[in-house]
């Protein structure tokens, strides 16, 4: 005895190709989306990279600067006009610099007061 079997089910050759398309809008979303995160991460990467990067590079440059300037001037005799002009270009830098953030933390007081009186809230 032998028994065949019909395939009954048609196959609609319009049904395939929507299937295919279908299949592959499906995968492209699933790439965009992918893309999208991997992108994300790699530039979250990246800009630790850089930033990292920047910090050592100015941190390297500033040591290098002050820890010369100051071996430099240490190994200068005490009474030396140089070694004194470093010392106090160093103190009258440090001066300057505490003036001007005295200066802007007055001014912003100033104008806070000056609003007040204009009728502005602070």
């Amino acid at each position: 005895m032998s028994t065949t079997v019909q395939d009954t089910h048609e196959h609609n050759p319009l049904s395939a190709v929507g299937e295919a398309l279908d299949s592959a809008a499906e995968a492209f979303g699933e790439a965009t989306s992918d893309a999208r995160a991997s992108a994300k991460a790699a530039a979250k990467k990246v800009k630790s990279t850089v930033s990292t990067g920047v910090y050592k590079g100015a941190y390297g440059l500033s040591f290098g600067i002050v820890f010369g300037a100051v071996f430099l001037t240490e190994l200068l005799p005490e009474s030396s006009s140089l070694r004194r002009g470093f010392e106090d270009g160093a103190t009258d830098a440090l001066d300057s610099i505490a003036s001007r953030k005295l200066q802007a933390l007055s001014g912003s007081e100033m104008e806070e007061e000056h609003d007040v009186f204009e009728g502005h809230p602070a």
